[in-house]
Order: structure tokens, then sequence, then C-alpha cells
């Protein structure tokens, strides 16, 4: 390995603004960080999946999110918002969740089909009691999927669902054939069978969905995958629901008692199990913290809470190995992010809240998470894509801004089907209270167009971070890049101000024999090109 290379003790930073304006990020620079990055001992796909989306019937996610209808004045496409569309395929949506969530649960697929007009309406009891009016049912998901470019992940309902609801349901999505439910489809105007990539046996079944044992759960799972019946066009992967957070017995049951069906018959077992886990400040349900103007000490505790992902998919990770050592079985984080006590004067089943570049950094964070576990972690889908939870999308009305969160997945997007490359950090801690925290996260990849990124992360709001990365493997000769970051913890995106928080062009970053350099600015999210 080639000597490291040295820093000055005041390092110099500055970027613009997005209005154009010198943000100094002047300081003492800390000890300088060591990483190794090994481009000589590639390891698993990062899967597209993996920047996944979840798009519930709660609040204003599909309502004026995604949906408004052809006869709005907001522009749209067979009533889907154009702005909405565009910068979903901007980031190369891979894939989409629906319709929950709790809300999946207790959902007849059949409220959702048919003329529009003789739909009928239902009360939303879990999310806010408003009326649903079914506007946005099968055909209007799944030709959203379509329209945007991605896969389709659909939740059947276990708690309120049967076997036989689901494979009606799958036959009318599925069949090519000229079977009743087949015909019935193509009546509502749909020839062609639909795609669906992945199917949810229930959601939560430990909670809204069921409150059942995990031994409970893994019979009504091996009864339910029994019939899932697709035709061959049309393979499909089963989902089982998974534990929450660190409940460990849960994944052990499921691996042991569900992971694969034997005797005649199509049933297979599950191809993945999810896991859902939030970020919750003060890791309290009753009181989860603000959104905006929170103080260092939230800022920390953030990242901390954070920081579990890590653990919990280790742990998770080591009981699937014992029962599928071959990693046959994905593991799906089908619902994660941040979640605060929602912003005042909004409806609180809503689960509206804002989003700033302490959200960015979270998301970037879990990705380098997702990526060192990519031989296990196949899919994963943020809680919500527009106007719920940690947002990439919010809309009032006629008007749509996109927020920090959005800027991680566009900077991020390099990543989808890149191979992993092995990078390691030397300790470095972001210290608050006498606890402490890891300072850099950090995960690189060879993308699909042969170029090595590096993802990274300084989470101290306070303290640059000087990286000194030896390049095994490499012979770079050019290294660009673009960084988000502020001068407020808090920073974010309004309607009256849209462009406050956007990624800049980053140039803290140089090569020198085999080493790269970089500057990471306090509270920043970086993502280099390597060439």
């Amino acid at each position: 390995m080639a000597t490291p290379m040295r820093f000055a003790a005041i390092v110099l930073l500055a970027i613009l603004d997005p209005a154009g304006n010198r943000v100094s990020l002047a300081a003492e620079a800390p000890d300088v960080v060591q990483l190794t990055l090994h481009a000589d001992r590639p390891g698993p796909r990062i899967e597209p999946n993996i920047y996944g989306q979840f798009s519930e019937h709660l609040g204003r996610g599909i309502y004026e999110g995604i949906w408004v209808g052809a006869d709005s004045p907001i522009p749209n496409t067979k009533g889907y918002r154009n702005d909405v569309i565009a910068a979903l395929k901007r980031i190369h949506v891979p894939v989409i969740r629906w319709p929950g969530g709790c809300f999946a649960d207790n959902y007849n697929w059949r409220d959702g089909i048919g003329p529009r007009a003789t739909r009928p309406l239902r009360l939303n009891q879990l999310w806010g009691g408003v009326e649903e009016t079914n506007a946005f049912g099968t055909h209007e998901f799944l030709e959203f999927a379509e329209l945007i470019g991605a896969e389709s992940y659909v939740s059947v309902p276990v708690g309120a669902g049967t076997p036989q609801s689901m494979s009606d349901w799958l036959e009318y999505m599925l069949s090519p054939s000229h079977l009743t439910l087949a015909q019935e489809r193509r009546r509502n105007g749909r020839d062609q069978p639909f795609k669906v990539s992945f199917v949810g046996i229930g959601n939560e079944s430990w909670g809204c969905g069921g409150q059942m044992r995990p031994e409970y759960y893994a019979d009504v799972f091996r009864d339910f995958a029994s019939f899932v019946r697709v035709p061959a066009q049309n393979p499909l992967q089963i989902v089982a629901s998974g534990p929450a957070g660190d409940d460990y017995s849960w994944m052990e049951v499921m691996m042991a008692d569900a992971a694969k069906l034997s005797g005649p018959g199509p049933g297979r077992g599950m191809d993945a199990i999810s896991l859902h886990y939030y970020t919750l400040p003060s890791g309290k349900w009753a009181a989860k913290g603000a959104a905006t103007g929170f103080s260092e000490g939230e800022w920390f505790d953030t990242f901390a809470q954070t920081e579990a992902m890590q653990v919990l998919l280790a742990k998770h990770s080591a009981i699937m190995d014992k029962y599928d050592p071959a990693k046959r079985i994905g593991l799906f984080v089908d619902e994660w992010g941040t979640w605060y006590d929602p912003d005042k004067g909004s409806n609180p089943g809503f689960l509206y809240q804002q989003n700033t570049l302490r959200d960015a950094l979270v998301a970037a964070v879990n990705f380098n998470i997702f990526h060192a576990h990519a031989d296990r972690v196949r899919m994963t889908n943020i809680a919500q894509m527009i106007n719920v939870l940690q947002a990439l999308i919010l809309t009032d009305k006629g008007r749509m801004i996109v927020t920090p969160t959005y800027y991680a997945f566009d900077l991020y997007k390099v990543f989808q089907g890149a191979v992993q490359l092995p990078l390691d950090v030397s300790p470095s801690f972001y210290s608050y209270r006498g606890q402490q925290v890891p300072r850099v996260s950090a995960s690189a990849g060879r993308g699909v167009d042969g170029t090595v990124y590096v993802g990274l992360v300084n989470v101290d709001p306070q303290q640059i971070v000087a990286l000194d990365v030896a390049l095994d493997g490499l012979k770079p000769t050019s290294v660009s890049g673009s960084v988000l970051t502020g001068a407020l913890m808090d920073v974010h995106n309004t309607f009256e101000s849209p462009h406050a928080l956007e990624p800049a062009k980053f140039s803290g970053a140089s090569l020198n024999r085999g080493h790269l350099a970089v500057t990471l600015p306090a509270k920043s999210l970086v993502v280099l090109a390597v060439r």
C-alpha cells in the first residue's frame, strides 16, 4: 500500500448554494480518515430494486400525489400527473410496492376495477378516516408502473382476504387465456395481461395485518403460497411478511417452518421475506421528534437510530444463512425511512412531514448499508414515495417540489445494477453528549458503464472530514462528483423556495499516486465517479 497522503491542518472549502451564494465551509480538519477501496475484489450485484418505492392509499400519497384524474386542470397523462411522471423517470424508479402497507390487508381488489363511476365508496379507517373513492385501483397502479418503467410489487390481503380471493386477483391481472376473469379484465379495458414481478403475502402480520404469532402466520403463509398459480410467461417472486425491527424469533420461525414447501403442488415457499424498520429520532412512537427546527441532539439521535439498520441486517441475515446457505431467499426491507411527528396543521392520519438535509443523509447512510449486504438485500422500498413520511416528492394541488431525499436517490442511481466493491473505512466517530456514531459512511461499486462510483456521507454537522482513499486494483485518470450540503441542519425545499437545497458540483476530490484525497464538508453527501 502506498504512503498515505498528507493534509494541511486547515482545509479551505466552499461551494455555491442554489441561489449562487458562496457558502464557506472552512474549518480545522480532524485526523485523516483512511479508506481502502478493493476494486480487485468484486462482490455481489447491487440490485436496482434496492432503490424501490412504496405507495399506499394514505393521505395524499396517491390522490393528488400520483392521480388527479383525466379531467383535472393539473397537466396529466390519462389522469397521472405529468410533473410526477417526469421526476420519477429521472431517478429510474425500479419497482413500486402497492396498495400498502396496513391498507393492503383491508383491500378488496374488486372495489378498484370497472367503471370509476360505479366503484364503491369506502371509509379508509386506518389512515385519517377519509373516503376512499377507489378511483385508483388495479389497472391504474399497473399502468402507472408501466408508464414510469417500474416493476410492480402487489401486496395481497391476508387478514381480510383468502387464498381464493388472491388467486382470483392474480388470474384477473395475469391470465392470457379466455377464462372468465381474464375476459372481465378485457371488458375493463386491458386486452393483454399485466406483468407483476412480486406478490407479498400480507403485511405486518404481527400487527395491523392480523396480530398473528409467527407460528400461526407461517401456516397461513404456506396456505396462501400454495395457491399462487401464475402463467409461465409471468414468473414472480413470493414475499413473506417478515419481522419488525429486532424480532429475531419471527425470522427464525419463518425460515424454519415456511422457507420451503414440500409435497405435490405448485407452491415453492418464499422467494423473499420482508423487514420493516423506521428511524425515529426519539425511539418512541408517542413523541418521535420534529421534522424541522430540531437540535443537534435530535440530529445525533436520528443517526444513532439509523445505524441500527446495520445490526438488524447482519443478525437477520445470519438467521437466514443458517437455513438458506445458498442465499436463494432475498431480504426485502420493504418499509424504511424517517418517521417524525406530523406537521402541525395537517391531518395526523396523513403522516405528512417536511424533508430536510438530515433525511437525505439518512437515506444515503441506508444505501451504503444496503450495499454492504447486497448478497442478501435485494429490494428496499422507502416509505413513502409522495406526500407521506420520508417522501421524495411533495405536492400542493398544482404545485410540486422534490425533496433532499429525492436528490439522494438521484445521486445514487448510478449504483443501480453496479457490482459492489469492498470499501474498508478506518474508525472515525462523531461524538455528542458522551455517545458516538460512525462519522463517515461509505460504499463503492463498479457501475454498468464501467465507472467506479463512491458514495460518501459525513454525518458530523460541525466538522469537515479529510479522507485518504487507497485505490487497490485501480489506475484512475480522473475523478468528478456532486455534493449535497447546506449551511443549516434542517435546510429544506418549500413551495415558495423550491430550490433551497440542490446538488452542486464537487471540487473537493483529487488523485495522487494511486490515492484519492477527499475533503467532505460537514453534514454532506458526496458521490464520486472515478475513471
